[in-house]
């Protein structure tokens, strides 16, 4: 019983909803023109929560903006080290610093056209999390070993957009939400950029 009871701790499962893309007409041109991109601090939004105050879930939402970003970072620098990607990815301490300089404390307020201009990049990825936690890790461990089936314990609603420099417009677009039980922000990110990547106009299995 203990082993299985740790099989279903240990375990994650992911559930995920059919994604909605969006393709401008010259969007694999315009990437193709590409030599730099950014991926700017995405904007985080969690769902709040007993016992959390307003204070602490702002921190809370700056602190995962912070990680996604980092983590987004590193996966596509582990595949651009493999040649499935052919652009190159600022570093996110660059991208950071180059914001804190220009005076800018949050990239959600600026256009994508200022991003640009302010990061000195050809391309930026932006990004909108929303996450929510439909039930506690604990009871979704009980649904398991006493229903036989996994429960999602965190909810992801994500949206990741690119938008050209010298065009001023976005090309792509992709929508997903995703549910995941006993997951972290680095197996969400690996999810959802693995299924996101196969439509990225970045990589080299893209249209």
């Amino acid at each position: 019983m203990k082993k299985s009871l740790f099989f279903l701790i240990a375990l994650t499962f992911l559930f995920q909803s059919c994604a909605k893309v969006f393709y401008a007409p010259d969007a694999r041109y315009l990437a193709g023109t590409h030599k730099i991109i950014a991926i700017v601090p995405p904007k985080v939004s969690i769902a709040p929560r007993k016992k959390v105050d307003a204070a602490a879930l702002i921190e809370q939402q700056k602190s995962e903006s912070i990680n996604f970003q980092r983590e987004m970072y590193s996966w596509m620098l582990k595949r651009k080290m493999q040649g499935t990607i052919f652009v190159d990815i600022q570093d996110v301490e660059t991208t950071n610093a180059k914001l804190a300089a220009a005076g800018f404390q949050d990239a959600g307020l600026l256009t994508p056209t200022d991003l640009a201009r302010v990061l000195n990049v050809d391309g930026v990825l932006t990004s909108n999390y929303s996450l929510s936690k439909p039930m506690s890790e604990g009871a979704a461990i009980a649904m398991a070993v006493i229903a036989g089936w996994w429960a999602p314990t965190n909810e992801a609603v994500v949206s990741l957009s690119i938008h050209d420099s010298g065009t001023e417009r976005m090309i792509w677009n992709y929508d997903h939400k995703l549910s995941s039980s006993l997951g972290s922000p680095a197996r969400l990110v690996d999810e959802l950029m693995r299924q996101a990547s196969r439509e990225m106009p970045y990589f080299n299995n893209g249209l």
